[in-house]
């Protein structure tokens, strides 16, 4: 499959996890996916060269010849790598961009993982029609960001990692903690609120929307908290870090 034009209307978008990396071609019109998502594990260790052959893989399952928008676990500030907190090291300071625009033969630009899952609810899901500031929050391995102000993105806001109680928030709040402490939901959603409590007296949002693993079960949790900021569900679910890097390609 090759994108045609702008008249098509579709673009690719992959998304790289910690335990997978995940594509398909998108629809921009409405956010659907045009093909079937295809997910190869990551490479451990996830190394540029590794990563770069499974990008390589993704784009050739689908016949895919144009430009490619990438969601990536860590700070990136045009198209270099800023941070490698659920990354390998060796990819500090690396230009993801040219590293990934050599593997494919087309331009690939890439953006924080919460930032893509946030682009996409802002356009397709609980964000749409939105202004103000709006703060997308993914609950999983770690804590993601993306703080929108009348729709513009304010990219690598990397709020998991605030300090809280003396601890990295996304320690003691993330999903991964739940799991790690085998925490009731009663008693990971008050560290979720306490989390919240923060950030909202940081930001006065008007919106939080909350995605990552645990949304997919937010009824058993997202009741528990209370703060005086609207918090919503994500809608888009696994399909975010896709879309969202779709809407990026260049």
């Amino acid at each position: 499959m090759t994108n045609q034009g702008p008249a098509e209307r579709r673009a690719f978008g992959i998304d790289i996890g910690g335990t997978g990396m995940k594509a398909a071609v998108v629809d921009l019109d409405t956010g659907d996916l045009s093909t079937e998502r295809h997910r190869i594990d990551t490479p451990k260790p996830a190394t540029p060269a590794a990563m770069a052959e499974v990008v390589r893989e993704l784009v050739a399952v689908h016949g895919w010849t144009g430009s490619v928008g990438c969601a990536f676990p860590a700070v990136v500030r045009n198209g270099v790598v800023g941070s490698a907190a659920n990354i390998d090291d060796s990819w500090l300071d690396v230009d993801a961009d040219a590293v990934f625009t050599d593997a494919i033969g087309a331009p690939v630009h890439m953006l924080n993982d919460a930032d893509a899952a946030g682009v996409a609810e802002m356009r397709f899901g609980a964000g749409r029609g939105r202004d103000g500031v709006v703060m997308m929050l993914t609950f999983g391995t770690g804590i993601g960001s993306g703080l929108f102000v009348d729709g513009i993105l304010v990219p690598n806001t990397e709020l998991g990692h605030l300090e809280l109680d003396g601890f990295d928030a996304e320690k003691r709040a993330a999903a991964s903690a739940k799991k790690r402490e085998d925490l009731s939901w009663t008693q990971w959603a008050e560290r979720v609120e306490r989390y919240l409590r923060h950030v909202e007296a940081l930001f006065s949002p008007e919106l939080f929307i909350v995605g990552g693993g645990a949304s997919k079960q937010a009824d058993r949790w997202l009741p528990k908290v209370s703060i005086g900021t609207e918090i919503v569900p994500a809608v888009m679910q696994n399909n975010a870090g896709i879309v969202g890097a779709a809407l990026n390609a260049p």
